[in-house]
């Protein structure tokens, strides 16, 4: 499984893939408000520290408009994967970009239709939205599960990766089910490590080898 960290913090960014753990980045237009920074700025420097994808978003709303920012922002950085929503004008720019040799990320996707859709678009990454489906008291786990399905029905090249993930258990869930990729906040990714077994084992361990009143260095 792929590691997408979801952030356009440059610092979370940094600190991440000095660990290996990051494969690539998606952003968005509330990340890079949150940023406070240029789109065109931010990115080229995550574009600099990542080698995998980038994803950058478009905002227009009709397929000429998301079309011709994508080729924008595709000219930040050659990872630039262009991301446009899950509507019909979308498909219709998944399509033309993709068949220009870009990659792009169609996002805001909510059903196993509209991925079964985006797949014939031709999209790079398909990006179901887990956390929002369980604030709607839904499964979105059951969407992961169904695209991969047919996914593998047709042998479709889309990648699923498996976004707006809140927690350490989306993650395993969505490993276990076969997602190629998740995307999710730097702090999810660390919490991936802690365990309070771990925490205990090392304290104990700590506690007996400062009674040992040995050292390794000096």
């Amino acid at each position: 499984m792929k590691f997408f960290v979801d952030t356009a913090e440059i610092a979370e960014i940094r600190e991440l893939a000095e660990t290996g753990m990051v494969d690539g980045v998606t952003t968005n237009p509330s990340l890079i408000m949150k940023s406070g920074r240029d789109i065109t700025d931010v990115t080229k420097e995550i574009c600099d520290l990542i080698d995998g994808p980038v994803s950058a978003e478009t905002v227009a709303t009709d397929a000429e408009g998301m079309i011709a920012e994508g080729k924008k922002l595709a000219e930040i950085a050659p990872n630039i994967a262009i991301k446009v929503p899950l509507t019909w004008e979308g498909l219709k720019a998944c399509k033309t970009l993709t068949g220009e040799g870009r990659m792009v990320n169609v996002t805001l996707c909510f059903s196993a239709n509209q991925a079964l859709l985006a797949a014939k678009a031709g999209a790079t990454f398909i990006s179901p939205f887990i956390g929002r489906l369980d604030d709607i008291s839904l499964d979105g786990m059951d969407l992961i599960q169904e695209i991969r399905q047919i996914y593998d029905n047709y042998h479709f090249s889309t990648e699923i990766l498996a976004a707006s993930i809140r927690s350490v258990n989306h993650v395993k869930a969505a490993a276990l089910i076969g997602a190629d990729v998740i995307t999710a906040p730097p702090n999810v990714i660390k919490a991936l490590a802690a365990h309070p077994l771990t925490d205990k084992g090392l304290d104990a361990f700590l506690k007996d080898w400062a009674k040992t009143g040995q050292k390794i260095l000096g």
